[in-house]
């Protein structure tokens, strides 16, 4: 789709701000943005003049489609839990794009999401990262996998503790982690070693992308010793890790910096509803990023509304969060850990098209996403006081 946003204040956030500038769209991406961008005949323009103009915020650790909102069990498909180890289980398979959650990402401005399996078992499956408009996960797909999800803590320990059955404590969660490497790592050898036909195993096959290090491992940790649990594992066997939630992580903040972790952090609009909560703080994220570790900012939709996404970077603002940072780490920081960042998180040139105009500052909580720009097509707009998201079964796409 083509598209000439004009006359707006543009945020690339990879780059300085330009007033009254131009994001020029053509066959779904990005091909200029400035100044003085000169239109090309027969491209749509958009008039942007007194609006906000930034690039589709980024989630990077959601269940939007898995996990449906009012859907109860019918729609619940974010946790296989007959098995601790599902490293061969993808989030795509269960993602409908019909969920709830898909128009409120969008309203929200968030135009991509990193889906990921619950935290339910140890290994929880492969995530996908999805635009936030279109009738099937395949048309919406931006990359598959992106990582696989683990999980550490009371989650995994409490799901196979209650089946008395491994893990149900966190000396158990660990050694699952470790059983499936070690096998995986044996795997790969006779892999390798095999002269003839090879009986491929789904569950190696995924680990063995781990250990080579072209998925990253999702870590779901909110407690420091679990925390500091994750980088023991991820020392041994060498994969790169990315720590999700990291409620205390402000705790240890060195070591995540130290190594060079990203921390994926949130949900912050919660009660401390369970021990490894307690010490949640909507401070969590200035300090780490103070510490020098690269941050975003997750609602792990639904626990937390995907909408209120960018409130919540607002608030952490509130907390001592570096602006700039907090803009960050709902765009090109989780875009960059994800590695999905030569596709979406900022405004420039060979980028997807995915384009919000907003009545003011987006941190300002008074702000609104107008229009909404997916691939240089219009998902989204508020006018009259009311939310329209075009129907993606309906539209031609």
């Amino acid at each position: 789709m083509n598209v000439a946003i004009t006359g707006g204040y543009v945020v690339p956030v990879a780059g300085s701000p330009i007033e009254g500038g131009t994001v020029l769209v053509q066959d779904g991406r990005i091909v200029a943005v400035g100044a003085d961008v000169e239109v090309p005949d027969g491209v749509p323009v958009v008039d942007a003049a007194g609006s906000w103009v930034l690039p589709g915020f980024v989630e990077a650790h959601g269940h939007l489609g898995v996990h449906e909102e009012g859907e109860g069990w019918a729609g619940q498909d974010t946790n296989e839990m007959t098995d601790p180890n599902g490293a061969r289980l993808r989030a795509l398979d269960a993602i409908n794009a019909a969920d709830r959650g898909f128009a409120d990402a969008l309203a929200g401005g968030v135009t991509t999401a990193v889906v990921k399996p619950g935290s339910g078992n140890v290994i929880g499956g492969q995530a996908v990262a999805v635009k936030c408009w279109g009738r099937t996960a395949d048309e919406m797909l931006v990359r598959n996998p992106v990582s696989v999800k683990s999980a550490l803590g009371e989650n995994p320990k409490r799901v196979y503790g209650d089946q008395k059955k491994l893990p149900s404590t966190r000396q158990g969660v660990a050694a699952v982690i470790r059983d499936a490497f070690t096998r995986a790592q044996d795997y790969v050898a006779r892999k390798e070693a095999a002269e003839g036909p090879f009986d491929r195993d789904p569950t190696s096959e995924v680990l063995a992308r781990v250990l080579s290090g072209e998925l990253p491992w999702c870590q779901h940790a909110h407690r420091a010793d679990d925390i500091a649990t994750a980088l023991r594992l991820a020392d041994e066997f060498g994969y790169r890790l990315i720590v999700n939630h990291g409620t205390e992580g402000h705790l240890i903040a060195d070591l995540l910096a130290e190594r060079g972790v990203p921390v994926i952090v949130g949900p912050l609009f919660t009660t401390r509803s369970k021990v490894e909560l307690r010490q949640r703080t909507l401070r969590t994220p200035g300090v780490l990023a103070r510490a020098g570790v690269r941050i975003a900012i997750t609602t792990d939709h639904p626990v937390v509304p995907i909408n209120f996404l960018v409130h919540q970077a607002t608030l952490a603002v509130k907390e001592g969060l570096d602006r700039r940072t907090a803009l960050e780490s709902i765009t090109v920081n989780p875009a960059r850990i994800m590695g999905l960042d030569d596709r979406v998180g900022s405004l420039a040139p060979g980028l997807d098209g995915d384009v919000v105009l907003w009545s003011g500052d987006p941190l300002d909580v008074m702000s609104r996403a107008l229009k909404v720009f997916v691939r240089g097509r219009e998902v989204y707009r508020y006018e009259d006081g009311e939310e329209v998201v075009v129907d993606p079964f309906h539209s031609g796409a």
